[in-house]
């Protein structure tokens, strides 16, 4: 039984968006864990869609289109398909697996990605990307962000423009719920997959709650979203391989060292 439910007993806290957090869920209840769903971040469209739909229509400017995130791909696709098709000759590239699955979704087949770091630095070091003389680029990502990815290959040459397509927020959600769970002993664990999204987990916890968060174990699927996690006083942090596979590996091994 121990192996087929290996998270069995366990409820873990997913911070996930709410579009984004059901296939996570699925895969911790058929480990046989408990998913308590708590949104730290609300994905919306930007203010004012007419310069995304201006640079849209000059899309055959472009050599290059970069999509950051799976939410880069959903809001872009959807708009560039209402207008044209991709051009021909455009090179397309995403940042890590689950936006590369999310345009293979929306039909579009070949797509660079890094196939072992999924990040802005994992782009980086691929091949394709080291001379970007006279290249054209354009990065589809949300308002703000790490400008890592953008620098680096305007230092290489490239003709850089960014296309925001969509903003983060924190949600109006009632911790209530979540605090009363942990104040039970209900909580094993939580996953965070994003620095934005640990910090808005924080502000929504409020002081009792982050008591309680920097004693539970926290999984993070990216290095850099654990250091912040440490940064901020969180005693157990455990960094798992990227998207929704490497959290759920993560937790079961946890869990299997913690029978140990």
């Amino acid at each position: 039984m121990a192996e087929k439910s290996p998270l069995q007993g366990m409820s873990i806290v997913v911070t996930r968006p709410i579009h984004q957090a059901q296939n996570l869920i699925k895969l911790i209840a058929a480990a046989g864990g408990e998913a308590i769903l708590f949104p730290v971040l609300e994905i919306l469209d930007t203010a004012d869609l007419r310069p995304l739909n201006a640079l849209i229509a000059r899309l055959d400017s472009f050599d290059v289109a970069i999509f950051i995130s799976p939410n880069a791909v959903s809001k872009a696709m959807t708009l560039i398909r209402a207008q044209r098709e991709l051009p021909a000759q455009l090179t397309i590239a995403a940042i890590g697996r689950g936006s590369k699955k999310e345009l293979e979704r929306c039909g579009v087949s070949q797509v660079i990605a890094p196939q072992r770091q999924f990040d802005s630095e994992g782009l980086l070091d691929l091949p394709q990307f080291q001379d970007m003389s006279g290249k054209r680029v354009v990065i589809f990502r949300g308002e703000g962000g790490r400008e890592t990815l953008g620098d680096t290959l305007i230092a290489r040459g490239a003709q850089l423009e960014y296309a925001e397509c969509y903003r983060r927020a924190r949600p109006d959600i009632d911790a209530t719920p979540l605090l009363q769970r942990w104040a039970r002993g209900e909580v094993q664990a939580v996953t965070v997959t994003s620095s934005e999204g640990l910090h808005n987990l924080i502000d929504l916890l409020g002081e009792s709650g982050q008591q309680w968060l920097k004693k539970t174990p926290l999984f993070a699927p990216h290095a850099r979203i654990a250091a912040a996690a440490r940064s901020l006083g969180l005693e157990q942090v455990i960094t798992t391989e990227a998207g929704d596979d490497g959290l759920l590996m993560g937790l079961i091994e946890w869990r299997m060292h913690q029978k140990l």
